[in-house]
């Protein structure tokens, strides 16, 4: 079955400035390394719709969605915080990028495609209930899983982080929610600071020190994961998939490659074959080397096709 790709031209319209990691040309470089693998043509490609005030307030206080509606400039920048800030388009992008988690679960509970994945930006996984950090805006991965368990009636979901930074933003909506299994790979000590402190059994944090590589990697996959995974038998499995972790990326200090990222997905996706009618929605987080990011993209849909290898 086929693995579809969601984006929307209004993620690359969100723009916090030329210095900003955090860029357009993210999206580029995955579109551009998608064409150049021959991906591009093996996809189903989709437009993304704007989520909707009842999606987002599944997982943030209405206040908060209101404060964002509300501080999006006519013109200019407005400040967020330190690290993320509003154009004229970002609300606009940020409403799509949700949307695009919505519209993968719908897709793999219709059974229209095997799994989808999103290219979309502000990435998500740092929103908290009520607040905007780290480049994010709205907890896109958690906007989809709530989705999924509202309109289709799923009672487990897991969502597996592997960006560099722990997800402290899906962990704050979904720490005390035990339908959701929550596993995070992280660097650690590194922004938020965030993932060592005890948690509940549905939340899995993994801390990785700085210089820890693949094999440190798979070794908390294969420990951590992979036994939650398969005690708790997800109905759907979501990543957050950040690829900043990867070698070439100078905004942290592990050593993934791009061999990682396929690994991890096909061991998952062999997990949602057995529990979940093979169903995985991926969302993009993390990943600032532009050429190190479209490949690692690559290798992520290639295990989410089932290994195939597109020459």
């Amino acid at each position: 079955m086929a693995v579809g790709l969601i984006t929307h031209p209004d993620c690359a319209r969100h723009d916090m400035g030329a210095l900003h990691p955090e860029s357009p040309a993210r999206l580029w470089a995955i579109h551009d390394q998608l064409i150049a693998s021959r991906l591009d043509g093996v996809l189903r490609h989709y437009e993304s719709p704007p989520a909707t005030r009842e999606q987002l307030e599944r997982v943030h206080d209405a206040d908060y969605v209101e404060s964002i509606f509300r501080a999006s400039p006519q013109q200019g920048m407005v400040a967020l915080d330190p690290d993320t800030s509003m154009n004229p388009y970002t609300l606009s992008a940020a409403l799509h990028a949700a949307g695009a988690a919505v519209l993968g679960v719908d897709l793999v509970m219709r059974g229209e495609v095997r799994a989808a994945f999103c290219s979309v930006r502000p990435p998500g996984h740092h929103a908290e209930r009520n607040r905007a950090m780290g480049f994010c805006i709205f907890n896109n991965v958690a906007v989809g899983a709530a989705h999924a368990m509202a309109a289709h009636g799923i009672e487990r979901v897991a969502i597996l982080d592997f960006d560099v930074h722990h997800g402290n933003g899906t962990e704050d909506i979904f720490g005390s929610d035990a339908r959701v299994l929550f596993c995070s790979t992280f660097q650690h000590p590194y922004y938020p600071y965030h993932g060592t402190a005890p948690t509940a059994e549905h939340v899995i944090n993994t801390p990785l020190a700085a210089g820890s590589g693949g094999v440190q990697f798979r070794q908390a996959v294969e420990t951590h994961w992979l036994p939650a995974l398969e005690a708790f038998k997800p109905q759907l499995v979501m990543f957050s998939a950040g690829f900043d972790a990867h070698r070439d990326d100078d905004l942290a200090q592990l050593n993934f490659d791009e061999r990682d990222y396929f690994w991890v997905t096909e061991q998952v996706r062999k997990v949602a074959d057995r529990h979940a009618h093979g169903r995985i929605v991926s969302t993009l987080e993390g990943g600032y080397n532009l050429d190190a990011l479209g490949r690692s993209v690559v290798a992520h849909i290639q295990g989410l096709l089932g290994g195939v290898q597109v020459d």
